[in-house]
């Protein structure tokens, strides 16, 4: 992170597109890392400022440009700019608000275990390997920078979460690093090159292990201070999502929601497996496991979820790329499933969608029940894949708004993808079969779960141990799983963003259907939707239906 001090703010409407192009120009060059994930390979090898003056400087920047942008005239735009305007400044809002207020770089390890991944060089096969391995080598010589960085500015005692979450990633890293990333570079065969390599990875290696046992000796002492507040919870909603409304009126949509779900499981249950309680109607549509295992079974899965898309017309595929299957690395495997898809700026290159395995310290009997069910693994794969993530990112990837390719925001990716999740089913997706109901509600009711544990764990409502009941009770999640989300919660408190991003669509593809008739195709919603890039969801709204509200529920 670096400081400069952007231009005059414009005053033109042809101006307003030479500005947001400098706005993305500066972000680069004071986020090389963010640039280089957006396939700006000009910045490989560089590492952005993690430093307390790092960050201070940051904050001035983004604080900057959040003036200029609010300082120019709306009424001299057209409706794309004007939503592109309100867009770059509640990006900035979000960025300062993880910055300075939710205070991460003081508070959180993985602000900088996400700053030291060095997937885009080991994965993404955008230049030779000579070439990224280079580039590899010069980023790991920031590590030892950002090792120090960190341990002089995280503020102890860190949540004992926090320190879970680090060590896994950390601890991940030195792994990868140590066992993967030789074998991602085995065909370079430069006896130079492959000697200077060797000593970056020892590097690297020892500076993750140096920031992993750091994290370890923490553990003593460690807190349960981990919630924001409801003061600024509620500012963490308007900042980063522009969703300004009570939280009693938040939580209560998600219990709505939480409930009608719960009913549409007992009906669905009724049917797949009369007699047996919910739970154990999970489990026996869990028992039927993918062949293969999740990995094959996921592959299996995304043609026939792209043939229904196609075949239902539900929304456009701008695009012929296609998404391969993998297991996750060591140092990602926090979560179930996720996808890495290629920046705005990358061209040809493949998605990969990960699928963790259970963490072999587990009993067996945990290991077995983390392995999703066929049909629940079918709701992942259209949540990752068809429709969700990797089509809205073919989709954001081709916005007219560069700065929309950029930033997309969580609200509106995990929302879209948990959205799709439900429009499949209710499209007639494996002809609504029972079973398959049961998969798309269990993915359902985790989003649930995680949206009021989000608003409970952060307001003092809800210690770590009730969220992770409410996980086994009302997500019926297996035990591996309900530890792993109730931990997230502490230090993920936007993850109530899949639940709340579809409550917004769902209400906005309402609205906007009965405003328009029989003229509203669910394919043009969806088109029109996507279009955007990503902006906070309320801002569609407005662009849409004329709603400034801010309660977009």
């Amino acid at each position: 992170m670096s400081c400069s001090t952007p231009p005059k703010a414009p005053t033109t409407s042809a101006e307003w597109d030479t500005y947001v192009s400098g706005v993305l120009e500066r972000y680069f060059a004071a986020n090389p890392d963010s640039a280089v994930g957006a396939g700006r390979h000009e910045y490989d090898g560089k590492m952005s400022d993690v430093s307390k003056a790092g960050i201070d400087a940051e904050v001035k920047r983004l604080k900057e440009e959040r003036e200029r942008a609010k300082a120019f005239n709306p009424a001299t735009l057209d409706d794309a700019q004007k939503l592109e305007r309100e867009y770059v400044i509640a990006e900035h809002d979000s960025s300062l608000f993880w910055l300075e207020t939710a205070e991460h770089p003081y508070r959180s390890p993985v602000f900088y275990a996400n700053v030291a991944d060095p997937d885009i060089y080991v994965t993404k096969n955008y230049a030779p390997p000579e070439q990224r391995m280079k580039a590899l080598i010069e980023f790991t010589k920031g590590f030892p920078g950002l090792v120090a960085a960190a341990k002089a500015n995280l503020r102890t005692p860190l949540p004992k979460s926090f320190i879970q979450v680090g060590r896994i990633r950390f601890g991940g890293l030195a792994s990868f690093f140590k066992d993967d990333i030789p074998q991602a570079f085995a065909s370079v065969k430069d006896p130079a090159l492959l000697k200077e390599f060797q000593a970056a990875m020892a590097v690297a290696i020892a500076s993750m292990k140096e920031m992993d046992d750091w994290l370890k000796s923490l553990e003593p002492t460690a807190s349960e201070d981990f919630a924001l507040g409801a003061d600024k919870f509620r500012q963490m909603l308007r900042d980063t999502e522009r969703v300004d409304m009570p939280l009693e009126e938040l939580e209560a949509a998600g219990k709505k929601d939480l409930q009608r779900n719960l009913a549409l499981l007992k009906e669905a249950c009724a049917k797949y497996a009369p007699g047996k309680s919910e739970k154990e109607c999970i489990a026996l549509m869990n028992a039927n496991k993918p062949k293969g295992g999740a990995v094959e079974g996921a592959q299996a899965q995304l043609n026939g979820l792209k043939d229904f898309v196609v075949a239902k017309n539900l929304v456009s595929i701008p695009g012929t790329e296609l998404a391969e299957v993998k297991e996750a690395p060591a140092y990602q495997r926090s979560n179930s499933a996720y996808i890495s898809i290629p920046g705005p700026y990358e061209k040809g290159l493949p998605s990969v969608y990960y699928i963790s395995p259970p963490d072999p310290k587990w009993t067996k009997a945990e290991r077995d029940a983390y392995v999703s069910g066929e049909k629940d693994l079918l709701f992942t794969s259209v949540h990752e894949v068809w429709p969700g993530h990797f089509l809205q990112f073919l989709h954001s990837n081709r916005a007219k708004s560069k700065f929309g390719s950029v930033f997309v925001g969580y609200a509106f990716a995990e929302g879209w993808a948990h959205y799709a999740e439900e429009m499949m089913f209710d499209q007639g997706l494996d002809s609504q079969a029972p079973e398959t109901h049961i998969g798309q509600l269990t993915n359902a009711l985790l989003r649930n779960v995680r949206f009021l544990s989000a608003i409970g764990l952060h307001t003092g409502k809800m210690t770590q141990a009730e969220s992770e009941k409410m996980f086994l009770d009302s997500g019926f999640q297996d035990p591996g799983n309900a530890r792993q989300q109730a931990a997230r919660g502490t230090y993920d408190p936007a993850y109530l963003n899949y639940t709340l991003g579809k409550l917004m669509i769902k209400k906005l593809w309402a609205d906007y259907s009965a405003k328009h008739g029989n003229k509203a195709s669910l394919k043009e919603f969806h088109d029109k939707f996507l279009s955007f890039g990503g902006p906070p969801i309320p801002l569609i709204r407005n662009l849409l239906l004329g709603d400034a509200s801010g309660n977009p529920l």
